[in-house]
């Protein structure tokens, strides 16, 4: 197992590597490489940078365009700042995507203490998440049943959830399942 000491410094030497190889450090490289008698004719327009997004764009609409993304956001902490960075990360993701002009699905997932996330009596974000749901159909909100029935018992009471949500059997396996099937997985 690597040492943080250690990670930074791969870091370092993988960003270091990165910059010296860069397009521009290649471009530089070559421009000192590049005999006088070619350097002196005449260079192919170069589109500026707002033109090539509108070309990468175009391409993105076609064939590689029918690629799905799919995002799974794990939940499993009652931590209002996670819970608040996993409907960023959300949202971010679809915009993203949208201004490429590409699809993308979203799942966010709650089990655990993670689950108050998606509880209509406890949640800080059940505000914030109908707004989501309201602008971004392609972002769903996953509750685990599992979590959901031992709350039940501990309480003594019936766990109401936000309408948002979508009851499945367990939350671990639902991102197990997704994952299998290619979804990204990511923690806040």
């Amino acid at each position: 197992m690597m040492k943080s000491g250690n990670t930074a410094a791969v870091m370092a030497w993988v960003i270091a590597l990165f910059i010296a190889v860069s397009p521009s450090a290649v471009a530089q490289e070559k421009t000192l490489a590049t005999p006088p008698s070619v350097a002196a004719q005449p260079k192919a327009h170069v589109a500026p940078s707002s033109a090539k997004k509108h070309v990468a764009t175009a391409q993105s609409k076609g064939p590689a365009a029918a690629k799905s993304h799919r995002l799974i956001l794990q939940v499993n902490a009652n931590d209002p700042a996670m819970m608040s960075l996993a409907l960023n990360n959300a949202t971010n993701v679809m915009q993203y995507y949208k201004d490429l002009g590409e699809e993308v699905k979203v799942d966010i997932v709650a089990y655990g203490p993670g689950l108050h996330m998606l509880r209509d009596d406890t949640s800080p974000v059940k505000t914030r998440i109908k707004t989501i749901s309201e602008n971004s159909p392609s972002i769903s909100f996953e509750a685990c049943g599992n979590t959901r029935e031992n709350m039940s018992k501990v309480e003594s009471k019936e766990i109401p959830l936000i309408s948002e949500a979508k009851v499945v059997k367990s939350g671990v396996v639902r991102v197990m399942e997704l994952q299998e099937q290619g979804w990204s997985y990511v923690k806040p």
